[in-house]
């Protein structure tokens, strides 16, 4: 699948498997593999796992396992990671009102770009997103696969305050603030959805290993997927990822 993990210690009390020094979906395949195992496994002593784009760092109890010990268990693990069959992905729909005060950066993008503001709208909800991690914030997703095309600088001076739902651009990376933050991403439009709701059920909306396909809604659009969401009446558009689409 791809070149074995290094074990690196982190601490008194975690390890980091390192896949690579590459981003890509096979080490987000194998990185995802792993810890389903783990979990599958209910191995003694495993505290917590956290999955970053190239690795997998594991918090563990060393009251209750050794480091020695629990490195010897993964790397068997590991060795058969390419028999292990993940979940069928999902692409989660996420309806978003590209420009105007919702996208103050679209323009930047578009100029940065030499193309046009409809051009940067079209390339960008062309693609279904792998959702690599999530972090910074709860719920904030680390996306793959955005169009070079657009790929632009971060804003030199970060604002203060991004909107909860701001859809942006750093780089050749896109992503969604799920709640207000800080941050130097260059905005380029807003979604009503909810990636974080401390009071759902399920309070991170989105999962690692499943995809994004941004749609472009119209003001109108915006306002009655709000007020759906409002009334609890809103169905998130999910649908199971086609093989070789993108």
């Amino acid at each position: 699948m791809c070149e074995k993990a290094k074990y690196l210690i982190s601490g008194d009390c975690a390890l980091n498997m390192e896949f690579g020094s590459n981003i890509s979906e096979e080490v987000n395949k194998k990185i995802r593999a792993m810890a389903l195992s783990i979990e599958v496994k209910a191995l003694h002593g495993i505290v917590e796992m956290v999955p970053t784009y190239r690795s997998l760092m594991i918090h563990y109890d060393p009251l209750k396992v050794d480091f020695y010990e629990l490195v010897n268990t993964l790397k068997k693990i590991e060795q058969n990671l390419d028999n292990i069959v993940l979940p069928a992905p999902e692409v989660i729909e996420i309806p978003t009102l590209y420009g105007g005060d919702c996208g103050p950066d679209l323009e930047n993008v578009a100029s940065y770009n030499n193309i046009t503001v409809e051009e940067v709208v079209e390339i960008h909800a062309s693609k279904e997103y792998l959702i690599y991690m999530l972090g910074f914030t709860p719920g904030f997703p680390y996306l793959g696969g955005m169009d070079t095309r657009i790929a632009t600088p971060r804003l030199q001076t970060p604002r203060s305050r991004i909107p909860g739902g701001s859809v942006g651009i750093a780089g050749e990376q896109t992503g969604i603030y799920p709640v207000s933050s800080p941050g130097g991403w260059q905005l380029i439009g807003r979604t009503p959805i909810k990636l974080f709701d401390p009071h759902r059920k399920n309070p991170i909306l989105l999962k690692s290993g499943n995809y994004i396909k941004f749609k472009s809604i119209n003001e109108e659009e915006y306002k009655k997927i709000e007020n759906e969401l409002d009334n609890g009446n809103y169905e998130h558009i999910i649908y199971p990822k086609k093989d070789g689409v993108n």
